[in-house]
């Protein structure tokens, strides 16, 4: 297993799978280092990307794994190599958000993450904002 940071060469597979962000928005995030992949033997399993909230704070606004890669562990694998670069960066605290109805939000639980709110967006299950202390 390796995880590194996306290149530009990177913004073909990830465009297929990832509908959540413009083309030019994900070019730019690659570019800042914004962009984790994880591959195992060379193959494409997945990636993370984040952003900063409020400018100050890493908030993980995807982590995705193809269908076939998934219950492996490599969520929490790459969950970790990326508090692990932010506490690098001197950041004490990592956010994200899930949707209610998803599972994911234990996921998030069991790595220690806390429920600190949520909200409402138009139309779609509440969003469950979560926390954690580095």
């Amino acid at each position: 297993m390796r995880i590194r940071f996306a290149e530009i060469e990177d913004l073909k597979i990830i465009s297929l799978y990832d509908k959540h962000i413009k083309m030019n928005e994900l070019k730019n995030l690659i570019g800042l280092g914004r962009v984790l992949i994880l591959e195992e033997n060379n193959d494409f399993c997945g990636w993370l990307r984040y952003n900063l909230f409020w400018d100050n704070t890493p908030f993980m606004n995807m982590l995705y794994f193809l269908e076939s890669k998934r219950g492996k562990g490599y969520g929490k694998k790459l969950v970790e190599f990326w508090e692990i670069e932010m506490r690098k960066l001197e950041y004490e605290v990592v956010m994200t958000s899930t949707a209610s109805n998803e599972y994911s939000q234990h996921f998030y639980l069991k790595l220690g993450y806390k429920t600190v709110g949520g909200f409402m967006p138009e139309g779609e299950p509440y969003e469950i904002i979560l926390l954690k202390h580095l």
